[in-house]
């Protein structure tokens, strides 16, 4: 059984947060459940802007079969959720990366060669 909930207080609910994927109340509207961020969530070793990119990539997949414009009579509209999905993944994978691995100002080198 899949379980939805929004807590900003955890790291499902800023990456659901983070890819404005919230709704769940009344009725759950939302994308993914609870579990399927946890996978994210691990794929990305812990990271919440890489996990949300890959949430992201994951539902411009979903959407990039839909029309993405449509004409009815003299009437017409066009959208590209998946692009616009895509774009926000690009910039949370930026974020991402951009964070340093290691802090070298907090190592302690003084250690080195001593036995």
């Amino acid at each position: 059984m899949s379980t939805y909930s929004y807590d900003l207080a955890t790291d499902i609910g800023k990456i659901r947060l983070l890819i404005s994927d919230n709704d769940i109340v009344p009725i759950t509207d939302a994308h993914f459940s609870d579990e399927e961020i946890t996978v994210f969530l691990t794929m990305a070793g812990g990271d919440i802007n890489l996990a949300a990119a890959y949430a992201l990539q994951s539902w411009a997949g979903f959407l990039s079969g839909s029309f993405t414009s449509e004409r009815i009579g003299d009437y017409a509209y066009s959208k590209d959720l998946a692009g616009k999905k895509l774009a926000l993944a690009q910039i949370y994978l930026a974020a991402s990366t951009s964070v340093p691995v290691t802090d070298w100002a907090e190592m302690d080198l003084n250690c080195i060669g001593e036995e």
